[in-house]
C-alpha cells in the first residue's frame, strides 16, 4: 500500500492496528546516497574497529536522505497454518510544514538517484506529496513556541516563556538573533507587544485576536468582538487548531514512533544504515560515542534481527553462497528449505516474487520478513521433536537478537548492541 501525505491521516490508524497486531515487524529503506566522500568500498575498510565503522557511516552517510520507508507487517494465523501480511510503502520528504518548521538542506548522490530512477522510482510522489516529519527535539521546539506565543498573546507577561513539561517550571527562552536584525526583530516584538497590551486594555473581555497566514505567506492580525464565552470558544478552537497542526508537522515519526513503542521485533537486511538513518531523522541527532548509540538504539528498537548476518552464520553460512536479498530469497525457495505461507490481508497489496519489485521498500521489506521466517523455520527442524512453525519468541533465534551485520570487515562479523563487540 503506497502512502502518500494526501492519504496519510486517513491510513495512520490502519498503520498503527497493523503494528499492534504483528507478531514481528520487516522494515527497508531507500535513500538519495550512501557516501558524500569516498565509495562505499573504501568507505568500509575490513581493517574497522566498530567503532571506526561507525565514525565512517555518521560522518559520510547521515547528510542524505531516506524518502522511502517500507513496512511489513507479518502475523502468524493458527488456524490458516500461514502468516497475514500487510506491506504499506511511505513516501517522506521533510517539507516545511509552516513558517516555523525547519528547512533542511540534505544531499543527493548522483549514482543513487540514477540507479533508483532505471528502477521505476516515483520521485514525484517523494517531493511533491512526501509525508513531513520532525525528530523529537523539532517537535518540542515547536511545542514550546506555540506556547510560547499563546502565553504572550493572552497578555499574561510582557516576557516570552516556553512549556517543558505539565508539571515543569516555566523557564525563559533566551533566542538567538543575528547581530544584524536585533534592530528590527526589537521593533517588530515591541510593536506586536503595544498592539496586544492596547487592546487588552481597551477590550479586556470584548475581542478576540489571532494572527493568520494566507495561501500567499503574508500575515495579519484579525480583531473580533465577541463576548467572554465565544472568546473562550475561539481560544479552544484556536488550540485544538494548533495542535493537529502540530501532529501534522510531526507526521512519518508517528509511525517510528508507534513502532518503538509497540516493542515488536524489527527485521531489515544489512540494516546498519537503516537503523542509524530512522533514528536521526525521526528521533534524534547521533551520539559521537559509539557506545551511547547502542543505547538509544536498544531505546528505540529494544529487539532487533538482521537477516544478512543470519544467512552469514552456521548453519546457514555452510548452505547459502550469496547473502545480497535478492540471491538470498532465490536460494530459500529452495531445498534444505521449506518457505511458509504467506497471504496478503484483504484490502492490501500481494507481491508476486516470480517478478519482483526489489529496490521498492516495501517489497524489500517483505522479502526480508520472508527470508527471516523460512530461515527460522528451518531451525526448527533440528529441534527435538522438529518444529515446523518458529514463533518470533523462540530461543532457537534469540541468538541473532540486537546483532547488526558488518560489512567487509575481516574478523568482527557484528555489532553487538547489547554488550562489547568481538576483538
Amino acid at each position: 500500500m503506497d502512502i502518500t501525505w494526501s492519504n496519510f491521516k486517513k491510513q495512520l490508524p490502519v498503520v498503527c492496528q497493523a503494528i499492534a497486531e504483528a507478531d514481528f515487524l520487516a522494515i527497508d529503506g531507500e535513500f538519495s546516497g550512501i557516501s558524500d566522500g569516498p565509495s562505499f568500498t573504501t568507505l568500509t575498510n575490513s581493517l574497522d574497529t566498530p567503532e571506526e565503522r561507525y565514525e565512517k557511516l555518521k560522518a559520510h552517510s547521515m547528510e542524505f536522505l531516506l524518502f522511502q520507508f517500507g513496512l511489513c507487517t507479518f502475523k502468524y494465523d493458527d488456524v490458516k497454518a500461514k502468516y497475514i501480511i500487510k506491506s504499506f510503502n511511505f513516501y517522506i520528504f521533510p517539507r516545511p510544514f509552516n513558517r516555523n518548521s525547519p528547512d533542511k538542506k540534505f544531499v543527493c548522490q548522483s549514482s543513487s538517484i540514477d540507479f533508483l530512477a532505471n528502477q521505476g522510482f516515483d520521485f514525484n510522489k517523494v517531493f511533491r506529496d512526501g509525508i513531513p516529519y520532525l525528530n523529537q527535539e523539532e517537535e518540542r521546539l515547536l511545542r514550546d513556541q506555540q506556547e510560547e506565543k499563546r502565553y504572550h498573546t493572552n497578555g499574561a507577561s510582557t516576557t516570552c516563556y516556553m512549556y517543558i513539561s505539565p508539571d515543569a517550571s516555566r523557564a525563559p527562552v533566551v533566542p538567538v538573533i543575528p547581530d544584524d536584525q536585533k534592530d528590527f526583530i526589537d521593533k517588530i516584538v515591541y510593536q506586536r507587544k503595544l498592539i496586544y497590551q492596547t487592546m487588552n486594555w481597551k477590550f479586556p473581555r470584548g475581542t478576540h485576536v489571532e494572527t493568520v497566514e494566507s495561501p500567499n505567506n503574508e500575515r495579519r492580525m484579525i480583531i473580533t468582538k465577541v463576548d467572554e464565552d465565544e472568546r473562550k470558544n475561539k481560544e479552544i478552537q484556536k488550540k485544538v487548531k494548533e495542535q493537529e497542526d502540530l501532529n501534522n508537522a510531526v507526521g512519518f515519526s508517528r509511525v517510528i514512533q508507534a513502532i518503538s513503542s509497540s516493542s515488536k521485533l524489527v527485521v531489515g537486511h544489512n540494516m546498519m544504515l537503516d537503523i542509524m538513518h530512522t533514528i536521526h531523522q525521526f528521533y534524534c541527532q547521533l551520539p559521537n560515542d559509539l557506545e551511547e548509540f547502542k543505547s538509544l538504539t536498544n531505546c528505540v528498537f529494544p529487539r532487533v534481527l538482521d537477516t544478512k548476518l543470519m544467512a552469514s552464520t552456521q548453519p546457514f553460512k555452510a548452505i547459502i553462497s550469496h547473502t545480497v536479498l535478492a540471491e538470498l530469497e532465490k536460494r530459500l525457495q529452495m531445498p534444505p528449505f521449506n518457505p511458509p505461507k504467506v497471504e496478503s490481508a484483504e484490502g492490501f497489496p500481494s507481491y508476486d516474487t516470480a517478478v519482483g519489485q526489489l529496490h521498492e521498500a516495501g517489497y524489500d521489506a517483505y522479502i526480508t520478513g520472508l527470508c527471516f521466517i523460512t530461515m527460522a523455520d528451518y531451525l526448527g527442524s533440528f529441534l527435538s521433536p522438529p518444529q515446523t512453525h518458529v514463533s518470533v519468541q523462540s530461543d532457537v533465534i534469540s541468538p541473532f537478537f540486537n546483532k547488526l551485520f558488518l560489512m567487509r570487515i575481516t574478523d568482527i562479523p557484528y555489532l553487538n548492541l547489547d554488550g562489547p563487540d568481538c576483538k
